[in-house]
């Protein structure tokens, strides 16, 4: 029998519009419902009970599209490439020369190549400043840390053995060892060879000592410490050199650290000396030049060597004499000039006391000028000279003319004397300068002028016209001019102390200038130190020819060239103690209060001496001040005399100058009253 149907259910269809509708026939096969789509979960038929319902499909979360994301990631991308583009453009196109030439100056580095000093000689080529080979000491300290030596106090103990060979404190050298963030700094500057060498055979011991250490442990480097010495090293330098020690350097000065004249013809003439520094630019990497690249040099031009007129032994010889002297009278200083009367060159200036420029670190900072140039000072009787030049050439007075000198004169508001108390002289003119008489002075240049102001007006004249108040010419650094007033600023007391040097000034160049004027026949050449220079080339130039003025008149000159004989050559006179046996001397001795730098005030004294020689064929012009005498006499002719004949006669020969063989004719020193 067949199978029992289930019955079948009935599905209402939809409602027809009006009552009669009429049911579907029950002949039509059932209408099957429509597939759902295979995402929806299917609803449980309201008929079946709960307990048969199907089960919950799970729920999917739908995506949104992925097309806007892929637009967005596009659009950076191609920002990103215009970015690298736009860069690309710039580097390659627009800024290629700029960046070509930055590329350029890191991959080549320049190097300074120092000039070579020039030497300074004397008139003879013989070197009185020299540079020689030299090295500047540094380090990396870097190479000191810990990490880099393996040594935890590398800097300690490499400054313990540098500190001998170097002659610096040990604390100093390690603080610079122990630099942080620092490659490079310089422990020595300007060393000898010697210096390096020791430090070279130092540093190889050390290095040995360390390989030797590290095989032990089985080459593993990092293990064994490094020599402590293995981050010191060396740059080639120069060292100037005076191979005289002191002799001439208040003339000379001295090099500085950064090495360019500090004083004296060293920077007086420092562009010259100094020549050119060069440069060397050449690829590099690593730290390493590259052999086989190319290179630009460009070549150091040697400096200039400068020929001074200082004559070696006669500098020595008068260096010696004012420093025995100097010390002897336990003096502040003093300052000795030799002169060449006919070409105005110097053939010496000596200070005392001195020091050695080899040495710097030893020098007293108030010794380490030219004194001779520097120092402004009352120069005192040898000022007189000027004084009866002006009254000869103005024919107010002749050698003879009678002078009567009281023991007193009361002038102004001022009552005047001489250096002695003495009764009424009665002296010729020549007499007044041989006694050194200011007295006699006074009452002689009272006669320049109808008035005493204008008496003050003439003798200014010559005062200025032998130099007084002016430069000497040399040009040298730290040069006083000395001090001379206007006539019509001349208080009361200066219109008389002027006439025998009192109350203006000078300088010790200055002084002996006059005298070589006298000695040249009344004309007055400037002064020169520098004889000639030597460039790289060897070719020798002579310096310019130094100015010449006439002062007073030949004949003038020859006539107090022989009153000045009489002062060293009578025995009245005040320069006995300079006389040179076989030849004719003329001199004036010079005692002058001194004015106290310090204070402003007069305290102490300054002796000097002036003269030339052969008194009757004048060649050599000398020079002597000290000041401030304190041990033995004061007086210009007792302790500059002597100097002054030592460094003539020293000279003389030196230069092989023999005596005239004439005989001097004396000129009166006195007169008899009536006569």
């Amino acid at each position: 029998m067949p199978p029992e149907q289930p019955p079948r259910r009935r599905v209402p269809g939809p409602a027809r519009s009006g009552s009669g509708a009429r049911p579907r026939p029950e002949s039509r096969s059932p209408r099957r419902p429509a597939p759902r789509p295979s995402g929806r979960p299917r609803r449980p038929d309201p008929g079946r009970p709960r307990s048969e319902a199907a089960p919950r499909a799970p729920h999917r979360i739908r995506l949104s599209s992925h097309r806007p994301r892929l637009r967005l990631v596009s659009l950076g991308l191609t920002l990103v490439m215009l970015v690298f583009v736009v860069r690309l453009l710039q580097v390659q196109a627009v800024d290629a020369s700029a960046y070509t030439a930055k590329a350029e100056k890191n991959r080549f580095t320049s190097v300074t190549l120092a000039a070579e000093r020039g030497e300074i000689t004397d008139r003879a080529g013989v070197a009185l400043a020299t540079s020689v080979d030299a090295h500047d000491i540094t380090a990396d300290p870097k190479m000191f840390t810990p990490e880099d030596s393996n040594v935890p106090d590398a800097p300690e103990q490499a400054a313990a053995l540098l500190a001998p060979i170097l002659d610096k404190e040990p604390e100093t050298l390690a603080k610079q060892l122990s630099a942080p963030k620092s490659r490079f700094t310089v422990l020595a500057h300007r060393k000898t060879p010697q210096v390096w060498n020791q430090i070279s055979d130092l540093k190889a011991v050390l290095a040995e000592k360390a390989e030797k250490a590290r095989s032990a442990k089985g080459g593993k480097g990092g293990e064994a410490p490094a020599s402590v010495l293995a981050g010191v090293f060396q740059e080639p330098s120069s060292k100037r050199v005076y191979p005289n020690g002191d002799l001439a350097a208040g003339i000379l000065g001295y090099v500085n650290a950064a090495g360019h004249g500090g004083g004296g013809v060293e920077s007086m003439l420092d562009k010259k000396l100094s020549g050119q520094d060069g440069e060397i630019t050449y690829a590099h990497s690593g730290g390493r030049r590259v052999p086989t690249a190319d290179s630009q040099e460009t070549p150091a031009v040697p400096g200039t060597d400068i020929e001074l007129t200082i004559d070696r032994d006669i500098q020595w010889a008068a260096q010696r004499a004012i420093t025995d002297q100097v010390e002897e009278s336990q003096a502040d200083r003093g300052y000795v000039i030799v002169q060449n009367t006919r070409t105005g060159e110097v053939l010496a200036m000596a200070n005392a006391p001195g020091f050695d420029p080899n040495d710097l670190s030893q020098a007293d900072s108030a010794r380490m000028g030219n004194a001779a140039l520097q120092d402004a000072f009352e120069p005192g009787s040898t000022s007189k000279v000027m004084s009866m030049a002006a009254v000869l050439e103005e024919k107010a007075a002749i050698a003879g003319t009678h002078v009567t000198v009281p023991n007193r004169l009361h002038r102004g508001d001022r009552l005047f004397k001489d250096d002695i108390d003495h009764p009424t002289w009665y002296l010729t003119l020549n007499g007044v300068l041989a006694k050194s008489s200011n007295i006699g002075t006074i009452l002689a240049t009272g006669q320049l002028g109808r008035t005493q102001p204008e008496a003050n007006q003439v003798l200014h004249s010559y005062l200025r016209k032998f130099g007084i108040g002016s430069p000497t010419g040399l040009d040298y650094p730290g040069e006083t001019q000395g001090i001379l007033a206007d006539p019509k600023d001349w208080s009361t007391s200066q219109q008389y102390t002027i006439p025998f040097g009192q109350g203006l000034s000078i300088n010790a160049m200055q002084a002996a200038s006059v005298y070589s004027t006298i000695a040249n026949g009344g004309v007055r050449i400037e002064p020169t130190l520098v004889r000639g220079t030597q460039g790289p080339d060897g070719l020798f130039t002579p310096a310019e020819a130094p100015k010449k003025t006439r002062v007073v008149s030949e004949k003038t000159a020859k006539t107090l060239a022989t009153m000045l004989e009489s002062v060293v050559g009578d025995e009245a006179g005040t320069g006995t103690k300079a006389r040179i046996p076989g030849y004719r001397v003329a001199g004036k001795t010079g005692t002058a209060n001194r004015v106290d730098p310090e204070t402003g005030r007069y305290k102490g004294y300054t002796a000097s001496f002036a003269g030339f020689a052969p008194a009757d064929d004048p060649q050599i012009t000398v020079y002597c001040a000290i000041q401030n005498p304190t041990s033995g006499s004061y007086f210009g002719g007792q302790i500059c005399g002597p100097i002054y004949k030592e460094v003539m006669e020293f000279a003389l020969k030196s230069l092989q100058i023999p005596p005239t063989g004439r005989t001097s004719d004396p000129l009166p020193v006195e007169f008899k009253p009536g006569e």
